[in-house]
């Protein structure tokens, strides 16, 4: 069980790592983070799961678990996490699990939690409770076994994203290639296929093994297939969903990705356009563009560590309309302020409408520095090397929000450790390209070769 508990979720290999036995022990141990007068009010916890072969016998596991601590589950199956996430908020359940490893390997399983609200599960009485309750004890115990129901929110889930569609009449019907990575998007298809779009759709087959590639669209490689297809069908748009459609990349209609930071911004101004004065919340990787372009339509920029609790919590704590990450989560206040990657593509589609310009040309204007995607380091000491990082540009502004960030007026840099995986990770934005190719060179040398 060493290693599966990670910042924000439980992840790890099946089944040396994470197994049935694991999962039962997760679902007894869940009801402890979960708020007393919720659970009184509804002791339901929503349970489903992604496409992974083992996360049915996984999910029985951790249903019964749930289960003898004395809550009620509601199993929907087969679900996206955005999905779960909308059935604990409309349905005021005491809290939420969703069975899934993400975008990460085949062998992988784990468990992403959310309390009622679909609040996230965090800090000291989160995940650290949970592992300290499955490792050391004591379970929650009850007398009373909960009840098993099963049941869909699909529906209603459906009618809740299309809502905020708004194709204004006589609005060309623009072409959307979407390519699900054989993952839960795949249960995108009938919303996508009433919002008016030409859909054209890529690895629409539920297959946890991912044979075309892997279903995490931050990396460039696994967006090459949809790049392509952008380009050979002419289309407007590119989406990208991951293994568990919480996350959404755009490509543009010349088959260029677009920056997920520079996507938030484009989102936060469409929300407040209809929201002015609203607080917009933004990871501290993102481009400073994304700051002055939520502040030049009339929010206000709050940002915030790497992490959905982190962001999550901040939106909450300042109802804010909107917050985006690099890795392209994307959280509203209109859903419960959780990730929701189809009210994200739903945005972009009304901003297109909006705009009667081709995607590349409303991301333009935001194309204001030059920057680099996340760059990873396998190294030994990672407090080390963060230590010389700061000691290195000690003239700058320096930060310690996640990780170290240091700014100059031309440049900045941060340097933080992953929650997820053994890397350092590295993001640098410059005025130019010529100094972001520099001060890069430069931190190669401090950090080392980036790990492949």
């Amino acid at each position: 069980m060493a290693g599966i508990y990670k910042a924000y979720d439980v992840r790890g290999t099946y089944p040396d790592q994470l197994d049935e036995s694991v999962a039962d022990r997760i679902g007894r141990a869940f009801r402890a983070v979960l708020d007393a007068g919720q659970v009184a009010a509804n002791p339901t916890v929503v349970v489903s799961r992604d496409m992974r072969s083992h996360g049915e016998p996984l999910a029985a596991a951790l249903i019964e678990g749930i289960r003898a601590s004395g809550l009620d589950v509601l199993d929907i199956g087969l679900a996206t996490t955005p999905t779960n996430y909308f059935a604990v908020g409309s349905l005021g359940a005491a809290g939420g699990v969703q069975v899934t490893a993400s975008h990460n390997p085949a062998r992988y399983n784990g468990f992403k939690f959310s309390r009622h609200e679909a609040r996230p599960v965090s800090g000291d009485e989160g995940i650290p409770l949970i592992e300290k309750l499955v490792t050391v004890g004591p379970l929650p115990t009850s007398t009373h076994r909960g009840e098993l129901r099963q049941g869909s929110v699909f529906e209603a889930y459906s009618q809740h994203v299309l809502s905020y569609l708004h194709r204004p009449a006589g609005a060309r019907r623009l072409k959307v290639v979407v390519d699900a990575g054989n993952g839960m998007g795949t249960l995108y298809r009938p919303i996508l296929e009433q919002a008016g779009i030409e859909l054209i759709p890529l690895y629409f087959e539920l297959d946890g093994t991912f044979p075309n590639h892997e279903a995490n669209p931050l990396k460039r490689e696994n967006l090459r297939d949809l790049m392509k297809a952008v380009r050979e069908h002419g289309a407007d748009l590119g989406v990208a969903f991951d293994g568990d459609a919480d996350r959404a990349a755009f490509v543009d209609e010349t088959g260029e990705p677009v920056g997920s930071d520079l996507a938030t911004a484009l989102i936060a101004g469409e929300l407040l356009a209809d929201n002015p004065g609203k607080t917009v919340v933004y990871d501290l990787r993102s481009s400073r563009a994304v700051a002055e372009y939520i502040r030049e339509k009339g929010g206000v920029p709050v940002r915030e560590r790497v992490g959905h609790s982190f962001i999550k919590a901040t939106l909450r704590r300042d109802d804010g309309i909107f917050g985006g990450e690099l890795a392209g989560h994307y959280y509203f206040r209109a859903n419960y302020f959780a990730d929701c990657s189809l009210l994200a593509v739903f945005e972009i589609l009304n901003l297109m409408w909006k705009a009667g310009k081709p995607f590349s040309q409303i991301v333009a204007p935001l194309h204001r520095y030059a920057k680099s995607e996340e760059i990873n380091f396998e190294v030994e000491d990672k407090a080390e090397k963060m230590r010389a990082f700061e000691a290195q540009y000690a003239g700058g502004q320096i930060d310690h929000l996640d990780g170290v960030t240091v700014q100059f007026p031309s440049w900045w840099a941060n340097v933080r450790p992953s929650n997820t995986e053994p890397y350092l990770r590295l993001v640098l934005e410059a005025a130019t390209p010529q100094e972001l190719f520099t001060r890069r060179m430069e931190l190669i040398e401090l950090l080392g070769e980036p790990a492949e």
